[in-house]
């Protein structure tokens, strides 16, 4: 008796196969997205959980004006550890409202920042970008976001707006911190009293980093 016929299996089919496993460009870069929003929205509430009550900061009868200069710094470097996520979210109110207040710079931040992530940060590396018939390679395309950042922020209205926003939260933090009475706040043992805004600004800084980790390794 005759053996069945073998039937011959594609190399079409086979790589069908292999390929249904892997997973597409398009989908890591979206799955590295939402670890990135994931992250930073996490590292967000986290460092809002250690803001002090509001009340606290807002205390009429801890108000004193300090008798020299001295004084007056010494109290900014305590309650700048002590109320330093509050002064953060102060410090981003107030930029919040002078870019509202503002449209246009808004908006030109707004398609900045969508430049940086739909060009170069959570862009598939296998698909150049392509403007009316030129391929830019990710070089060029970093060099060019880099450029358009510089004259953005620093050649335009944009810049000084939010020079002059920060330096008004700036100047509110000081003034509250150089008359607020600090003998009642009481800092944690392993918080030191010389550790202030910069510091806690260095760790937001790390954390974004962290953050955006995973958006740098899927985009290598």
């Amino acid at each position: 008796m005759a053996s069945a016929p073998t039937l011959p299996i594609s190399s079409q089919s086979a790589a069908a196969g292999a390929g249904a496993g892997a997973q597409p460009q398009p989908a890591i870069a979206t799955h590295a997205l939402r670890a990135f929003v994931s992250r930073l929205s996490s590292s967000l509430r986290q460092g809002l959980s250690q803001r002090r009550p509001w009340s606290e900061l807002l205390d009429r009868s801890a108000m004193a004006r300090p008798d020299n200069l001295t004084e007056a710094a010494s109290r900014i470097r305590k309650n700048a550890s002590y109320f330093k996520v509050n002064y953060i979210a102060l410090l981003a109110v107030v930029l919040a409202l002078s870019l509202v207040t503002h449209p246009f710079s808004l908006l030109v931040l707004l398609s900045l920042l969508a430049a940086w992530i739909f060009l170069y940060l959570f862009r598939s590396s296998d698909q150049p970008l392509v403007v009316y018939g030129r391929t830019f390679s990710d070089r060029e395309v970093l060099g060019i976001l880099v450029l358009l950042t510089i004259v953005v922020v620093f050649l335009t209205t944009v810049g000084s707006l939010l020079i002059s926003a920060l330096m008004i939260g700036v100047a509110i933090v000081c003034a509250h911190g150089a008359f607020r009475v600090p003998e009642d706040l009481f800092l944690d043992d392993e918080q030191p009293a010389n550790a202030g805004l910069l510091s806690f600004l260095s760790g937001a800084a790390s954390s974004a980093a962290a953050a955006a980790a995973p958006a740098v390794a899927a985009r290598v």
